[in-house]
């Protein structure tokens, strides 16, 4: 019989009891609606095993993610080509995940997925709104002809749970009607007090990994230049630290674009910072 010590396959520090779990993580591979480059179903694996080589210590939230019990649930399996299947199985999923009373931090996996992480929250939770960190508006409503796509899903969100539950930080690309849909609803935020008025709500955070700027996350689908410094990023985050955060994601690495890995230790070191977070 073989006795190791083995690599462990789950994200650094997470322990090996779903039940005992405060937070699941979970890999969301889906990458079929991809407008520019594909390979983001290759990212929560990668981010997975990029882990090993980062500390279990945030120096930011000065946590230690080993105190946090965390489960890895490993990587959903989706069907190639079926959106709305693949968005079936992740709302059945993460629904099981908030009725045990459970926080959902989603890994990706491209943007689309995260429409049914919040279909399935609002099942169990009101009062929902979304803070998104992005280069892009995601808020066209067909691409292609297509209803189900990453560059339309916030809003689909906004459809369910209304423009002025929405803050979007970081938008530098879209189309001018998208554009329009954001000075309509004020809902880019440049100012951080500008979230105070979300902090009597029950927040999901999404993090597409494109708003750092492609100098330091160039393993994306579709790099915009002028992004946040990680810095920049982590100072966001630090001021939502007394927000109440009832899960989060972070979407869209897509690891094979970045040979340097670079692109993939900075979404594990996320990983550890959102963690803390929630």
């Amino acid at each position: 019989m073989l006795k190791g010590p083995f690599l462990s396959k789950d994200f650094i520090g997470a322990i090996d009891s779903f039940d005992n779990s405060s937070i699941v993580l979970l890999g969301l591979p889906y990458d079929c609606t991809c407008t520019n480059r594909a390979g983001t179903r290759f990212g929560p694996q990668a981010i997975r095993l990029e882990s090993v080589g980062i500390e279990t210590y945030s120096v930011f939230f000065d946590k230690d993610i080993e105190q946090i019990p965390f489960y890895d649930a490993g990587d959903l399996e989706y069907p190639f080509g079926n959106a709305r299947k693949a968005l079936d199985i992740t709302k059945e999923n993460v629904l099981e995940i908030y009725k045990q009373n459970k926080k959902l931090l989603g890994i990706g996996g491209e943007h689309l997925i995260t429409l049914a992480s919040i279909e399935a929250i609002i099942e169990k939770l009101d009062n929902i709104a979304l803070i998104q960190f992005d280069a892009h508006t995601d808020l066209r409503s067909q691409y292609l002809g297509e209803e189900y796509t990453h560059s339309g899903v916030v809003k689909k969100i906004a459809d369910l749970i209304g423009f002025d539950n929405i803050a979007q930080i970081g938008l530098r690309s879209g189309e001018k009607a998208e554009f329009d849909l954001v000075r309509k609803h004020s809902t880019l935020k440049t100012k951080k007090e500008e979230l105070d008025k979300f902090k009597n709500k029950n927040i999901f955070l999404t993090i597409d990994l494109d708003v750092l700027d492609p100098s330091l996350m160039s393993g994306v689908g579709t790099p915009e230049a002028g992004g946040f410094s990680y810095l920049e990023l982590m100072d966001w985050l630090l001021y939502l630290k007394n927000f109440n955060i009832i899960g989060a994601d972070i979407m869209e690495l897509s690891p094979d674009i970045d040979p340097t890995k670079t692109s993939t230790a900075t979404a594990c070191k996320l990983v550890r910072e959102v963690l803390c977070l929630l």
